[in-house]
C-alpha cells in the first residue's frame, strides 16, 4: 500500500502498481459526502440537554417560577456575598458553599432542576459537592480565630515557609 500527498489531500493506493487516480477519486468521494466515515461532523447541528435539564415548573408558569432551583441557589449566594461584604466573612462565605452544597442536592434529588443542570448528573454532583465542601471548610480555617484546626495542614504550612 502506497501512499501519496497531492494538493493537501493524502491519497492512498491498494496496490504498489496502481496509480494515484483511484486514491485521488476516494478523497473526492469522501469530501462530497457519499462516503460515510468515522469522524465527527465539523458542524454542530444540534446538542441534547444535559439529563434533568428540562424546566422545574409546568410550561405555563410564569419565567421564575420554571426556574426555582436555579433561583434558590443564586439568591443564597447573593445573601452569602451580602453578608461577607458587611464583614461578616466567616457566615457568608460558608453561606455560598452550602448554596453550592445545596445545589448538589438539588440536582441528585429534583428529576428536573432547569438551568441547574450543566452537565451530567453525576458530573454536576462531583462539581458541587467538592466545590461547596471545600468552600465551607476554608471559610471555617479563615484566620483570625479559625473556627476548626486541622493540626497536619498547620505543620506543612511551617514546613513549606522554612
Amino acid at each position: 500500500m502506497s501512499s501519496r500527498r497531492r494538493n493537501g489531500t493524502r491519497t492512498v493506493s491498494a496496490e504498489p502498481g496502481a496509480g494515484a487516480e483511484s486514491g485521488i477519486v476516494a478523497g473526492v468521494a469522501a469530501r462530497s459526502g457519499k462516503r460515510k466515515g468515522r469522524r465527527f461532523p465539523s458542524i454542530t447541528r444540534d446538542t441534547a440537554r444535559p439529563e434533568g435539564g428540562g424546566r422545574a415548573a409546568p410550561g405555563d408558569a410564569p419565567a421564575p417560577a420554571r426556574q426555582w432551583p436555579m433561583l434558590a441557589v443564586l439568591s443564597t449566594t447573593g445573601l452569602g456575598l451580602l453578608l461577607t461584604a458587611l464583614d461578616v466573612f466567616r457566615i457568608g462565605i460558608m453561606l455560598i458553599g452550602v448554596a453550592l452544597i445545596m445545589a448538589g442536592v438539588m440536582r441528585w434529588a429534583l428529576p428536573s432542576v432547569g438551568m441547574l443542570a450543566v452537565r451530567s448528573r453525576f458530573t454536576d454532583l462531583v462539581t458541587y459537592g467538592i466545590l461547596g465542601i471545600a468552600i465551607v471548610l476554608l471559610a471555617l480555617m479563615a484566620q483570625p480565630e479559625p473556627w476548626l484546626v486541622i493540626p497536619f495542614l498547620d505543620d506543612t504550612l511551617h514546613f513549606t515557609i522554612k
